[in-house]
Order: structure tokens, then sequence, then C-alpha cells
């Protein structure tokens, strides 16, 4: 088989424009196999399981579209991501649009062929119930993990429509397939109305930390996030954001949105300030740029996906020192 380059670095701006892209994340090789690498960029384009607005199938191409604003230099962490990592964009799960079970064992399969190299998979959604597909594959490897959560809702619904997978039912599925530790997992940012008043309590008796936004508000975003890390510990850890957490002023590009909720700035210190923490995995979801109007949405989605990418970059360079 035809070995890979590993080292190539994505094209610059100063030699190549921005606009020449074939449609990989921030420009990077595009990879059939994630051997070798750290890390692997992936698209789940499923929005058959929302409830309102569809139009997330289309989140992973706006992402990437987008993500040719991203440099490789994170300056606060003070680290260039691809000095310290090997990554790639694998290309998207071929989905079946319309049938959801069909879809779960496809991402499952994709997802595992990516974990089987112990590289860390980064999937671009897609609607949230992408997220139990890389679930179950995550917990085969890595046995029930931390879920770490941001979202303006729960997501913990037994049913929708009657129907028990959903976009607003993973983490109620996760807890029950055993694919997560709830006691050692976090939801962070729920807000908005309800039809059942007692969610929050629902989240607590199904073992869940839940932090709802007017309690993050009277908290303060450090002691959040050091609440994040004493919640998750030492164990392994899936982050699963939601871009719905971020306020539709500044993300209206997605399927439910919820006003009250945060700022770009907050949302990527969010981001920063649990970079420590022992990740096998992460996802970005519900971007559905028909919605959007100047990228906004999708530009913050793929700064996002850089900021946890950096995180990684650092967690390697501390390692090295």
């Amino acid at each position: 088989m035809e070995q890979k380059d590993l080292s190539k670095k994505p094209a610059t701006a100063f030699a190549s424009p921005r606009f020449c892209n074939v449609g990989n994340f921030m420009r990077m090789q595009r990879f059939d196999s994630a051997e070798g690498l750290d890390f692997a960029i992936y698209g789940i384009p499923f929005d058959t399981a929302s409830s309102y607005r569809s139009g997330a199938r289309f989140g992973p191409q706006g992402i990437r579209n987008i993500s040719v604003m991203m440099k490789t230099n994170n300056p606060v962490h003070e680290v260039n991501i691809l000095d310290y990592l090997k990554g790639a964009d694998l290309g998207d799960v071929n989905v079946v649009p319309g049938y959801i079970h069909p879809t779960y064992e496809r991402i499952e399969e994709f997802t595992s062929s990516i974990i089987q190299h112990d590289c860390l998979p980064i999937a671009l959604g897609g609607d949230h119930s992408v997220t139990l597909g890389e679930l179950r594959a995550i917990a085969k490897k890595h046995g029930p993990v931390s879920l770490v959560h941001f979202d303006s809702h729960a997501d913990i619904n037994d049913e929708v429509f009657g129907e028990k997978y959903n976009h607003g039912t993973p983490f109620r599925r996760a807890i029950e397939e055993g694919l997560i530790d709830p006691h050692k997992s976090i939801q962070i940012g729920m807000r908005g109305s309800l039809y059942d008043a007692g969610e929050f309590k629902l989240a607590a008796s199904l073992g869940l930390t839940l932090i709802p936004t007017h309690q993050v508000r009277e908290m303060g975003l450090p002691a959040v996030i050091e609440l994040i890390k004493k919640t998750v510990g030492d164990n392994k850890a899936f982050l699963t954001f939601d871009i719905d957490f971020v306020d539709p002023a500044y993300a209206p590009a997605t399927g439910t949105p919820e006003v009250g909720g945060y700022t770009s700035y907050e949302a990527i210190s969010l981001i920063r300030g649990i970079s420590d923490l022992n990740y096998v995995g992460f996802d970005i979801v519900e971007v559905a740029p028909i919605y959007d109007h100047a990228e906004v949405t999708s530009l913050l989605a793929a700064n996002l996906v850089f900021e946890f990418i950096s995180g990684l970059a650092l967690q390697r360079k501390n390692k090295s020192e």
C-alpha cells in the first residue's frame, strides 16, 4: 500500500488562495485510513432525526468550507497543532437518509475504523442523534466514558413523537446501553421553555450532573470549568458540543435555537478551559448552514474544532517538555 506523507501541512494563504479548497477541514490532506494519525476529522451528514428545522446534513460541508480561515498556530496555547499532532480529513460516513438504525451501524463502523488505529475521532454533524452511534464505537474500545455535553437541551427524553431514537433522546439511550458513566458525566447550558417541568430533576435521577444556564451565570465560567474537571476526573471523556449552546445572535444556523445563550468567546473559553481532560472523542453537531448569514455559525464551529485540537496538541507539547 502506498505510504502517506503524514508530515505534509495545509497550504497557507500566502501560497494558495483560501478559495482554492477541495473541501477538507482546514485544507488538511484527505486520507482513506486513520493509520498513523493522532486525530481524524470526519463528517456525519444526517439530520433525519431532527424535530424542527432540518438542514444539519449540510453541516460538515459548511464547516469544512469556512475552515479555510483557520491557521495552524494557537497563540493562546502557544502551540502549532501540526507540530505535535498528525491529522487528516477522512471524508464522510455514507449515511442512509431517512433510516436511523442503518445509519447508526455505519457511524459505528466508521468511528471504529478510526479508533482501531488509536486515533482520536472528531466528527462534524449532523443532528445530535448521530452521537449515539459514535458512543457505541467509543464504548466498545474504552468502556463507559464520561460525557461532557454543551447544549441548550438535555437530550434525555424517553421518546419523541413516540420514537425512541431522535435527536432529543441520544443520552437517555447512551445511559441505558451502558455507553457513558452518568455519575462522571456533566451537561452544561440547558435553557429555554420545557414540556416537562421536571427535566432537570430527571437528569439527576439518571445520575447526571446538569448545570442549566441560569446556574452557570450565577457560578461564573471559571467555577463551571472546575466543576467539569472535578466531575470527570481522570476518566476517559467524550466531548459533544451542540452549536445551539451558543446564543442564536452568534450562531443562528441551527435546528432548534434557544435565546439567552453564550457568546462565541465564552464557548471558545470553555473549550480552552477543559483542554487537559483525558479525551477519546469529540463531535460538534446541529450546524444547519441554510439558516446562516455570512457563515458565522459554521465559522464558530470550525473554531471550536480547532480549539479542541489545540488542547490535544498542548497536552502532547507538555508531555514532551
